[in-house]
Formats: structure tokens, C-alpha cells, sequence
């Protein structure tokens, strides 16, 4: 198979929940150990940082592969999902896996997939494992896909673990309150290895200490240990959090003998981009009028996004947006600003909402505007209408930014 006809194939053979949803969540990790035993077991030949949380574990992900990088590690970086082509998730040192690297896997390891009933995520997970392993990394930070205790990236036994923080996300898999889902992100909380948690909050620490305790590891709340945050070239005051994360890891390594001066950690935060490839977070596209994208789509992550609008200076804004048919909008449209038009899409994916049906379920809340045919029709249609000092703000869903950056 071509690398094209590779990726088709891994989209559309097996369940990935990115595409369809809950019939593509397994709730069991046999599949991923067997896989890991049929692989040799990649995952015990590379040290490891093990990044979960609601918001924030793609940039904190990339902000300390950055730092380490800058310190002279070779670093892999295993992240989901990705927005333009698939071998975005599974790099070492910014540089993306091969396509040949990518075809011959799937191609060697095909009859076990296909036996196994492998999903989408533990074929991946088996790739940058097996992709670590072989180009011999130093470290990799390895972002939990949805959840913690569960997910197929939780076979590694880690230097650091990390969890950013806890929202209400995938409430249909991790439970309805922030004690279940904080319970099943600190699955990934090992026994003997040291936590850095991002965010203090009252419904999830004592559920994070009592898992510490359990596992005899030492845990650290960065919040409450960092006080100076160093600049990044990732915009967006939201960063705040992850910067103080990346910092409190940073320091937790250290403690490990990993040698970070405070140049390599000032200079990977500044050159995040660079070094590693991250796109999407409040990425400027364009001045005049400025256009600006992100990714965060759930309510945490929206209500960081829109204090973000709320802080610059324009005339109008408008506002592209689409999300998947399964988002619980009760949960985000009290964010969303009633001064705006706004401009209704479907991400060019199964699960999309149709614009018509999102532009219905707005319209009790007062926010109103057209709906269009594609991500694209409606952003040259706010690109049409928006003046040179108006904001033009492209979000709500990872697949809409996708398809215009």
C-alpha cells in the first residue's frame, strides 16, 4: 500500500473514537499489552514523561519536549489528534515519523491488527512506541488520549507523570463529576513515581493525593509551587498554566538527574513552534483583519479561549464555529458572546453537526448567523464580511481548525 492508501486504511478498517465515538472506546487494556508483547515490548526501551488532564496536555506535551530538546535530548513526542496529516502525532525532535516508517508497520504487523481487532489508538500507540524504540530517544512525552487509567498509552512506567487539569469532558466514558474523571486520569499515577499536578481545584485534590498515597509517590500541585512564569512563544494568556507545569516537571527531572539549565528551559518555552511543529493554539493566521484559531472545545477550554477574545481590541467579530454532534452544547453556549456573528459549519468528518441543526440549537440563546455548506464556504465568508480592524475567530471543534490552517 502507498502511505495515502496506509492511513485510508487505518481510518477506515477500525474504530477510532476521533471519527465515530463511543463505539470505538474500549474500556479494557488486554489488547494494547498483547500488542506491546507482540512489538517486543517497545515500551520499556525509552524513558518516558506521561502527560493526562482535560485542557492543556498538547501544549504542555510540546513546551517540554521543547524545553529538552533545547537541552540536548533526543526527544520523542506522541500526541492526539492531529490536523492535517497523521504522522503529526508520533515525532522525534520536531521531525515527523516517515511514510515509509509508517507503511511498513501497519504492513508487518497487518495480520495481527486484523486478528486482534485492533482500534485506530492502539495501532497508533503501538507505532510510536515501536518508532521510539528503534531511533533509540532519550526521553519521550507521551500524551494520554482520553482518559488515563484505561487508555492504551498507560502501559509505560514513567520518570514524571503529569495530569494538567480536570473538566467536563467525555463525561459519557470518564464519569459525570470531577471526583470520577480525576479518579480515572489518576490512573495514570504509578507506583514510586513522582506527580506534577497543573491545577489545584477543591473537588479533585484530595482524590489526587489519596491515589498518591496509595501508589507511594510523591505528588506536587505547580500552582502552588511555581510563582514566576517565563514567556512562550504560545500565545494566549490561557498558557499561564501550562507554562507553571512545564516548569515544576522540569524541575522534577532535574531532581532525576536530567540536566535542564534555566537557559534550555527559557529557550524551549520561547521556541515551542519551532522546535516542535504545534499548531492550533491561539494561532494568528492573519492581520488586518486578524484571524485567530484554536482548538479548545470543551467548556474549560472554551472559557479560556473566549477571556482571550475578551482582552483584544476590535470593531466587530465574527465567529466561524462547528463542533462534533455528540458535544453537550448546554455546556458551552452561556460562553459564547451574543455580540457577534457568527458563521455555522460541519467539520468535514462522520460525527460533524450539520450547520443547519447547530445554527437551531443556538438560535434560543441569541446567538445567531448563517449556516454554510463547509469549514471553508464559511470562513471566505467571514473573510468577505469582516473589516480590516474587526476578529475573526475560527474554533469550537480540533477538525474545524483543521481544515483552514
Amino acid at each position: 500500500m502507498t502511505y495515502q492508501e496506509t492511513v485510508n486504511w487505518m481510518f477506515t478498517q477500525l474504530p477510532m473514537y476521533q471519527r465515530q465515538g463511543k463505539s470505538a472506546f474500549k474500556k479494557d487494556l488486554s489488547n494494547t499489552i498483547n500488542l506491546a508483547k507482540h512489538l517486543n515490548h517497545p515500551e520499556q526501551q525509552f524513558k518516558s514523561v506521561h502527560i493526562a488532564g482535560t485542557n492543556g496536555k498538547g501544549s504542555t506535551s510540546h513546551m517540554l519536549a521543547s524545553v529538552l530538546q533545547e537541552a540536548g535530548y533526543k526527544v520523542g513526542l506522541y500526541t492526539s489528534p492531529h490536523l492535517k496529516d497523521f504522522r503529526e502525532r508520533i515525532k522525534i525532535n520536531g521531525k515527523e515519523v516517515s511514510k515509509a516508517f509508517v507503511v511498513r508497520f501497519i504492513e508487518e504487523n497487518k495480520a495481527f491488527f486484523e486478528a486482534n481487532s485492533c482500534s485506530f489508538f492502539e495501532m497508533t500507540v503501538g507505532m510510536a512506541f515501536d518508532f521510539f524504540a528503534k531511533e533509540q530517544v532519550d526521553i519521550a512525552v507521551i500524551e494520554v488520549g482520553l482518559g488515563g487509567r484505561l487508555d492504551s498509552t498507560n502501559i509505560i512506567t514513567p520518570e514524571v507523570s503529569v495530569i494538567t487539569n480536570i473538566g467536563l469532558d467525555h463525561t459519557q466514558f470518564l464519569g459525570d463529576t470531577l471526583q470520577a474523571i480525576a479518579t480515572e486520569k489518576g490512573g495514570v499515577i504509578k507506583k514510586h513515581v513522582p506527580v506534577v499536578i497543573g491545577e489545584s481545584q477543591v473537588e479533585t485534590k484530595p482524590v489526587f493525593k489519596r491515589i498518591a498515597t496509595q501508589q507511594n509517590a510523591k505528588i506536587v500541585f505547580a500552582d502552588e509551587e511555581v510563582n514566576e512564569v517565563l514567556k512562550s512563544d504560545l500565545q494566549g494568556s490561557y498558557q499561564t498554566k501550562n507554562i507553571k507545569t512545564v516548569i515544576q516537571t522540569v524541575q522534577e527531572l532535574q531532581i532525576l538527574g536530567y540536566e535542564v539549565s534555566d537557559i534550555h528551559l527559557k529557550e524551549g518555552l520561547l521556541h515551542v513552534v519551532k522546535n516542535t511543529g504545534l499548531l492550533g493554539r491561539w494561532q494568528v493566521l492573519q492581520e488586518k483583519p486578524k484571524v485567530v484559531c484554536d482548538t479548545g472545545h470543551n467548556r474549560e477550554g472554551l472559557t479560556y479561549v473566549m477571556k482571550q477574545i475578551a482582552n483584544e481590541v476590535f470593531e466587530n467579530l465574527h465567529i466561524i464555529f462547528g463542533v462534533v454532534n455528540d458535544k453537550d452544547l448546554r455546556a458551552i453556549v452561556d460562553l459564547l458572546p451574543k455580540e457577534a456573528t457568527y458563521y455555522f459549519c460541519k467539520p468535514d468528518i462522520p460525527r460533524g453537526l450539520e450547520a443547519e441543526a447547530l445554527k437551531l440549537a443556538f438560535q434560543p440563546y441569541k446567538l445567531y448567523g448563517d449556516a454554510y455548506g463547509s469549514v471553508n464556504e464559511a470562513y471566505n465568508a467571514a473573510l468577505k464580511n469582516a473589516e480590516e480592524n474587526d476578529l475573526v475567530f475560527v474554533g469550537g471543534s480540533t477538525f474545524v481548525v483543521a481544515e483552514i490552517i
